[in-house]
């Protein structure tokens, strides 16, 4: 990653970025709503936490078949999963609700789900949506040497075969912030002086993400050693592991649906440090929605599949997106600018590992 700092171009002579947030708060207006959450979404918050944590909690106290117990941790990672992308996501971007001490109890469930708040908000609120799929900023490309994502990005020669590879590794997304992301990640963005909002006191920082690590590992692992002593220690962390691995495959697949697709430009800033577009435009230019029909899909991943209006109105709860989404898709078209969108998941799932595919060939040999 750069420290350098990019500049997006103030210039859009269009007004299109005006036009389409005077609709939109246009719209909050002459309907009366709210921005933050409503109703729908402390619904979904009790369901999302109950598939999270009832498992656990039977697997506490009922004895039960070994195959009962694994599918037990696989609803338990399809919760943390829905946790993440429903409570936690809108908690910490601040549209949960109108009141802070409300957005920051939500944003603060990323502690159970093995992450970190300083550490998420530097990563998405900051790089992420700032710099939305720029090689060397937006560290959401960032995959070590073993995935390319970009053209930009060094290939090798075993990048060939990552549209065969990437799915296992994409399930230890939530695992990798348990065991080594966080420390990693907390270590570079305090070197870096990088935060959303106050800069946090370096020493209660540190403190706070031992505290949290300790607790979480007491929670998930130490206690269900204690009372569940009628369970080997392997099928305890087994469980866990199938838990990490669902919730990891599921975001990450999610997540790569949005930005890492031919449609998903990622385009270089100029020597001096600035992009070609304003940022409105940019973050039209560089995301893409998927299945925004399908009830399910828009119901469970909270919004993520309206990645064109989450990057440009990150601060609106998902729990609006669909309603907003044919503003931000005419004021698009009437501007002559792109609207990528996928009309079903499985369309989008195999655009995206064929966009691997392409990504793993020899740069030399690539069209």
């Amino acid at each position: 990653m750069t420290n350098k700092t990019l500049s997006f171009s103030r210039t859009d002579s269009a007004n299109f970025f005006r036009t389409l947030n005077k609709r939109v708060n246009t719209y909050f207006k002459e309907n009366d709503i709210k921005r933050t959450g409503n109703w729908k979404l402390w619904v979904k918050t009790i369901v999302m936490f109950s598939l999270f944590l009832a498992p656990y909690f039977i697997l506490l106290t009922l004895d039960m078949p070994g195959w009962a117990q694994l599918l037990l941790t696989i609803v338990m990672g399809i919760g943390m999963a829905g946790v993440g992308m429903n409570v936690m996501h809108d908690g910490n971007h601040g549209s949960y609700s109108k009141k802070e001490w409300v957005n920051r109890l939500m944003g603060s469930s990323i502690y159970i789900l093995a992450g970190n708040v300083y550490n998420w908000k530097v990563q998405h609120n900051v790089l992420h949506h700032t710099y939305t799929n720029i090689h060397g900023h937006d560290e959401d490309l960032e995959a070590g040497r073993i995935l390319r994502f970009s053209k930009h990005a060094e290939w090798r020669w075993y990048h060939r075969f990552q549209h065969f590879y990437s799915i296992l590794l994409y399930g230890l997304l939530t695992i990798n912030w348990a065991i080594t992301t966080d420390w990693q990640q907390m270590k570079r963005y305090m070197k870096r002086k990088l935060s959303y909002g106050k800069f946090p006191n370096p020493v209660w920082n540190w403190s706070k993400l031992v505290i949290s690590k300790l607790i979480y590992v007491s929670v998930w692992i130490v206690l269900p050693l204690i009372i569940m002593d009628h369970v080997t220690w392997w099928k305890i962390l087994l469980g866990f592991f199938l838990m990490h691995y669902t919730a990891g495959l599921i975001l990450s697949v999610i997540f790569q649906l949005a930005h890492v697709m031919e449609e998903a430009e990622m385009p270089l800033p100029e020597k001096d440090g600035t992009m070609k577009n304003t940022w409105a435009i940019h973050q039209l230019n560089t995301t893409v929605n998927f299945s925004t029909k399908n009830r399910i899909v828009n119901w469970f991943t909270g919004g993520l599949n309206h990645q064109v209006e989450h990057h440009i109105f990150p601060n609106i709860s998902h729990v609006h997106y669909s309603k907003i989404s044919k503003i931000v898709r005419e004021t698009a078209k009437e501007f002559n600018l792109p609207y990528n969108e996928y009309k079903t998941t499985r369309k989008a799932v195999i655009a995206h590992f064929r966009y691997l595919r392409e990504m793993g060939m020899k740069p030399a040999l690539q069209a």
